[in-house]
């Protein structure tokens, strides 16, 4: 059913609600009404379903009303899907609005060393298409990259590199916004109120932590490494995000996010808040992991049971996204595979074999079965060749670009500028609220 004939619908509740309550005809109705006229003449394609947000048969008893209630919940279950949640206090301009109408997302990816397939196809290749769907903040994440020792002469370098890297790949600014972690401030201080309401206990349960901790050993670790999870919170928590793309490793701390939002929301939303001179209710939105079906956790090409990682020593367990054509060759011939005859998906005792399967799948852009279909008879050398050209062909067009971009120094710093800009607006009202929910004497 068109969208036109639900907005039809809902001013026949409209009509009957405020038959009911009269006061809030021309306020509340016009606010909701025009809401949805807007959505008719949009896209069809939503993001999610509204039936959640079905009309309370309550409103509807006291006029009579309650064959209309019925019809018009019937409709939205026989699938009306809409990315916005009705607010009967928002003017129908702002409604209106793509930002408004659109969930949002951030993400971001750690300047350090260089950026591989693992965080191309975990994440980076996976934002291209949600740019187009939601409002997004793609984000360089340089405060994270100093929780280890690293070199400072290559930090800054490393950082504008990646930020080329997205764009390279296929960001769009016009649809997304690029920006420097470090450019907002917001996100330290917002990590420094957050950590007022940590646990500590809950950053002792970090798997990563106790992993890289026991690695570097307890002298060469700082506080950061511990504390890292919190300003990963902040990250989220400061675009109010409904979603974060995440990888199965990092699923434990959008978790803790998540558990720490709801802590906030509770120690200082809500009436406390309201008696401080806020709007009360909640401060934060608790964001909803969003991980893809495939490419989520890509393996090392020595070691199919660990993930690809920029801190292995051996290069040759990752492709970079810039490697040269002869070096990609020379990677792909000499990684990890196993005797077995044939080719398989899944098999828990093959672990390399699955990787590389995927690897092919996920460059060559076919699906899961026609990849196994086709290589279920191959024996290791054709594949490695087959899997090769399909990395060179889909990563060269990204490396011209990559090219092209770094050359041209002014439109790079123009560009996280802007983005840096627009970040800090929305990052800074959700800062204030904090600030004045925690009781501090507003500037």
């Amino acid at each position: 059913m068109r969208i036109a004939e639900h907005a039809a619908q809902i001013s026949l509740f409209l009509r009957a609600y405020c038959a009911a309550r009269p006061r809030s005809r021309g306020r509340m109705g016009r606010s909701v009404l025009s809401h949805f006229l807007n959505l008719s003449n949009t896209s069809p394609r939503f993001a999610s379903s509204v039936s959640s947000a079905q009309i309370p048969l309550k409103l509807l008893k006291k006029s009579g009303s309650v064959d209309q209630h019925c019809l018009l919940n019937r409709q939205i279950k026989a699938g009306f899907r809409c990315c916005c949640s009705v607010s009967v206090s928002q003017p129908a301009s702002q409604a209106s609005s793509s930002s408004y109408l659109r969930k949002r997302i951030v993400s971001g990816v750690q300047p350090t060393g260089t950026i591989h397939l693992g965080n191309y196809l975990g994440a980076i290749k996976n934002w291209i298409p949600l740019q187009n769907t939601y409002d997004t903040f793609f984000f360089i994440v340089d405060l994270h990259a100093i929780t280890l020792p690293y070199e400072t002469q290559q930090l800054s370098k490393a950082t504008r590199e990646t930020a080329a890297i997205y764009l390279a790949c296929g960001v769009d600014t016009s649809k997304a916004s690029v920006f420097v972690q470090s450019h907002v401030r917001a996100h330290a201080e917002l990590m420094w109120l957050l950590s007022s309401a940590t646990p500590v206990g809950w950053l002792n349960k970090m798997i990563q932590f106790k992993e890289k901790s026991r690695k570097a050993g307890d002298e060469n670790v700082g506080v950061a490494l511990l504390t890292y999870p919190v300003l990963m919170a902040s990250d989220i928590l400061l675009y109010q995000s409904d979603f974060v793309p995440v990888g199965e490793d990092q699923k434990q701390h959008l978790e803790l996010t998540r558990e720490l939002a709801e802590r906030v929301n509770y120690l200082y939303g809500g009436r406390k808040w309201k008696k401080l001179g806020g709007r009360g209710g909640t401060i934060f939105k608790v964001p909803e992991p969003l991980i893809p079906p495939e490419g989520a956790r890509v393996m090392s090409l020595t070691d199919g049971r660990s993930k690809m990682s920029k801190s292995d020593s051996s290069d040759h367990s990752r492709i970079n996204l810039l490697d040269p054509k002869d070096v990609i060759a020379n990677k792909i011939k000499r990684c990890k595979t196993d005797s077995a005859s044939g080719l398989e998906f899944d098999n828990p005792g093959r672990p390399e074999c699955n990787n590389l399967l995927t690897i092919y799948q996920l460059m060559s852009g076919r699906t899961k079965e026609e990849v196994a279909q086709e290589c279920q008879d191959m024996n290791w050398g054709v594949f490695k060749s087959i899997l090769t050209d399909a990395l060179i062909d889909h990563l060269q067009p990204i490396q011209v670009r990559y090219e092209e971009i770094v050359s041209d120094s002014a439109y790079l710093d123009r560009l996280l500028a802007e983005g840096a800009t627009k970040a800090a607006d929305i990052a800074d009202a959700t800062l204030n609220n904090v600030y004045q929910a925690m009781g501090f004497l507003r500037r």
